[in-house]
Order: structure tokens, then C-alpha cells, then sequence
């Protein structure tokens, strides 16, 4: 599933490429036709996301809520779009074209609707009138696990599990360790350092989470080959020995999500 980090590239992309722009719309796979038509013609007002949701806005028409969940895949491109195909949910047509494929949801919904999601997401490290309190309050009074309340999008909002496996590991905070457990600095801490690589995951369009010094450049070590991209300290890195402290990375299922750390730079 993207991170937030994707889904805010996607509304800047959208503000860049149809914001103030009259904007063909078209489902060819025919699930989202009566929407499309709604939309088709209307000129984009605004693009918004808040962790992985994103909102197309049109005016008086409405808002297309777009959450791409584990299998969505969405396209932007510039110059004239390909022949449609039938499995595209929502195509979008301007200076450049967008087209949406399986997302978990696309539909037109109003400003109440819109703010009903929003008010039942946690705070967005990537949204200015966000900060960490109202995640630090849930938080700090909870029994579960660290690892699993940073994936809780109740709790913070466009955390995945790439995101959550570093940040941690970078304030060496055992995964296991209890939300009630972890220090108002720590979580402070973790919450700017949030910010500011969702920031360059955004600028970037990957996730890069190594620290100068942790480089293939600086440590004369391969580079990572993933599909994912991207340099990182954990993630996908079960077995392999530690950038750091050379101990062997473990990965264990926490919440039906494949959890990684180092137990030398992370300890119980």
C-alpha cells in the first residue's frame, strides 16, 4: 500500500497539472461513470491528502475521495493520454492526464463526507495544520505496541510500514515496546523526524531514510536493489547484518504486517 508520502506527491502533481483547469473526466471501466459525468467539464478547485487518502476537489460538485489501498495504482502523465483501457476507474484529462486503476475507493462525496474521514484520522506529519499532540495523548496512555500504534491511521495518519520500521530504528525504540512507554522526547523526536523524511519522500518520489554516513557511497557497500527503491536501515532487510552495529536484522508478522529491526541498535 503507498505511503503518505505517495498520496501528497499525487495532490501536488494534480494542483501542478489540472488545478484551475476545466478537466475531462471519463470512466472507461464504467464503475465510476456517474461521477465522472458529474465532474466531466468542471474546473479542479483543489488537491488535498491527508495520510492516504486524497481528495480531488470541484466546486459545488463534490469531492473525489481516492484511497488506493493495497492494490490501486495511480498514473500521471504529461502530454496526450493512451488509448483507455477498461480497466481504468478514472481517467482525468488535462495539460496532462491521470489514470486511476483498483483502488479500494473513488466516489464523489460532499464537504460533510469529506469531513468525517477526516475527523477520524489521526494527525499527518505532511499536513501544516497537523502536529504530534493529539497523537501523543493516544499514545501515551496505550498498551500496545509502539510498532502497531505508528501504524494505526486512527493514531497518526500516513505512517506505512516502511516509515515506521525506520523511524524507529533511527531513535532506537524497541518495536514491542508499549505506546505508554515511550518518552514525550522520543516521541517528539520521532515525530519531526517523520516530517522531514516524508518531506524528501515526497520531493523524491522514494523513501530514503540513511543518514550521510550510512550511505553505499560513504560505507563503500552496494547499493540496495528493491522495488521499493530507496536506501533504508531495515525494511526488507531480514538476515542481512545491521549498517550500524553488524547485528543480523530480524522480521517478525506484527498485526499481519511484516515488522523489521535491529535488536543491537534497538534493544528490549
Amino acid at each position: 500500500m503507498p505511503e503518505g508520502h505517495t498520496i501528497h506527491r499525487l495532490a501536488a502533481d494534480h494542483a501542478e497539472w489540472f488545478g484551475g483547469r476545466a478537466v475531462r473526466a471519463s470512466s472507461p471501466q464504467g464503475k465510476f461513470s456517474d461521477g465522472a459525468a458529474l465532474v466531466d467539464g468542471q474546473v479542479l478547485s483543489s488537491a488535498e491528502a491527508h495520510g492516504k487518502h486524497l481528495f480531488l476537489g470541484f466546486g459545488g460538485v463534490g469531492w473525489i475521495h481516492i484511497h488506493l489501498g493495497l492494490f490501486g495504482k495511480y498514473a500521471v502523465g504529461a502530454g496526450t493520454a493512451p488509448p483507455p483501457t477498461e480497466t481504468i476507474r478514472l481517467r482525468l484529462v488535462a495539460d496532462g492526464y491521470a489514470d486511476l486503476r483498483g483502488p479500494t475507493t473513488c466516489a464523489l462525496i460532499t464537504d460533510p463526507e469529506k469531513q468525517a474521514i477526516h475527523d477520524r484520522l489521526g494527525p499527518d506529519p505532511l499536513r501544516p495544520v497537523d502536529d504530534g499532540e493529539k497523537a501523543w495523548a493516544r499514545v501515551s496512555r496505550s498498551r500496545t505496541t509502539i510498532a502497531a500504534l505508528l501504524m494505526d491511521q486512527k493514531v497518526i495518519a500516513g505512517v506505512g510500514n516502511v516509515y515506521r520500521a525506520e523511524v524507529l530504528f533511527r531513535h532506537g525504540v524497541d518495536p514491542y515496546r508499549p505506546g505508554r512507554d515511550v518518552s514525550r522526547r522520543e516521541w517528539d523526536a520521532m515525530w519531526a523526524d517523520l516530517a522531514v523524511l516524508m518531506r524528501e519522500g515526497v520531493r523524491l518520489n522514494r523513501i530514503d531514510t540513511v543518514r550521510d554516513e550510512h550511505t553505499p557511497e560513504a560505507m563503500g557497500r552496494p547499493p540496495r536493489v528493491d522495488d521499493h527503491g530507496g536506501e533504508v536501515y531495515v525494511y526488507r532487510r531480514a538476515h542481512l547484518p545491521c549498517h550500524v552495529c553488524g547485528a543480523e536484522i530480524r522480521t517478525e508478522a506484527l498485526a499481519a504486517r511484516n515488522l523489521f529491526w535491529c535488536p543491537g541498535c534497538q534493544p528490549a
